[in-house]
């Protein structure tokens, strides 16, 4: 188990695992799957497993005068009828792996060679566009 929340451990097929990303979806999956094996990264994905379903509570008979009245529950939906989405536990071999360390501290490049970025690690852009760290833009103004 993890100390915080950034950086996650579990056993996936048999193997000691850092946690990457939960409940991905397929398209999710292949471009982490992708990006991570460009890196040397050993990657396994499970299937996530199916959410928990509350189970239904019968309400208790309600008494008027001398009757007494049953309150129906509707039963509830079967699994298969309301199938959750299949999602993936995305997860690498090395247990010094840190999603939020490896983007913000520049250590994953794309197939192409360009670094990750927050923006292509989100999949909010299809081409990863270097950026100047903020620390190396004040340096310019000195030269």
């Amino acid at each position: 188990m993890a100390i915080n929340k950034n950086h996650e451990f579990e056993e996936l097929n048999g193997v000691k695992c850092s946690i990457v990303e939960r409940n991905a979806s397929p398209e999710r999956v292949s471009f982490l799957q992708d990006l991570l094996q460009v890196n040397s990264y050993k990657v396994i994905v499970i299937p996530s497993p199916a959410p928990k379903v509350a189970a239904a509570v019968p309400k208790p008979a309600i008494t008027e005068g001398s009757t007494t009245v049953a309150s129906e529950v509707p039963a509830p939906a079967s699994p298969a009828a309301a199938e959750a989405p299949q999602t993936f536990t995305v997860g690498v071999t090395d247990v010094t792996f840190n999603p939020t360390n490896a983007i913000f501290g520049r250590l994953l490049h794309t197939r192409d060679g360009h670094i990750v970025t927050l923006a292509y690690w989100r999949q909010e852009q299809k081409v990863s566009h270097d950026e100047v760290p903020y620390y190396e833009e004040g340096n310019k103004a000195l030269l």
